[in-house]
């Protein structure tokens, strides 16, 4: 089923992470709180990796085990991987695998993105060559393929944006897309 482009879509390329103008924020405008990353539970840490790794490109950054005791004498086992794009300290992605004991499978699907589901929006430069992976990738579902979008700017001008929208392995909604135009500053 296709769904309309998200209003996040909009929000997001407003922001001024986007490369092109990222850059930290001078001492005397910081705040206490950065968002270091965002970490999805997974069924399959391998099967994700296929597309976040393999298909998207991140860079796995951590890759381990983790062993906990219970209070029932057993030990928890979880598999944490974390990926990066391109900065070293915000932006990373974790996947989170509980080996033992296993969590269920959330039970409720929706077509498209409601209150409470998270949406990831990645910006990629080679969306047109990327996307043949993407799409292959295994238990990935593909709800738009790219097409050309045009956000507003406050100018009256637009910010034309390749736009796509999938549901990851473990159904997190993801849109990958690619900017055409310069992106969005603080006065769009």
């Amino acid at each position: 089923m296709k769904i309309r482009s998200s209003l996040f879509a909009v929000m997001l390329c407003a922001l001024p992470c986007i490369q092109s103008i990222a850059a930290p924020v001078s001492d005397e405008e910081r705040i206490s709180v950065d968002i270091r990353r965002t970490t999805f539970l997974v069924n399959d840490i391998d099967t994700s990796l296929k597309l976040y790794r393999d298909a998207l490109g991140l860079n796995v950054i951590y890759d381990q085990m983790i062993n906990s005791p219970m209070e029932n004498g057993e030990t928890r086992k979880r598999r944490l991987v974390l990926l990066q794009a391109n900065d070293t300290f915000i932006g990373a992605l974790g996947l989170l695998q509980y080996i033992y004991p296993e969590k269920p499978q959330r039970q409720e699907k929706f077509d498209e993105p409601v209150p409470g589901d998270p949406i990831m929006v990645m910006n990629v430069s080679d969306l047109d060559t990327r996307w043949k992976s993407v799409e292959k990738s295994p238990k990935v579902a593909v709800i738009e393929a790219p097409h050309h979008v045009e956000y507003p700017r406050a100018d009256g001008g637009k910010i034309a944006v390749m736009v796509s929208m999938i549901r990851d392995p473990d159904g997190y909604w993801l849109e990958v897309n690619q900017l055409l135009d310069a992106p969005a500053k603080a006065s769009d």
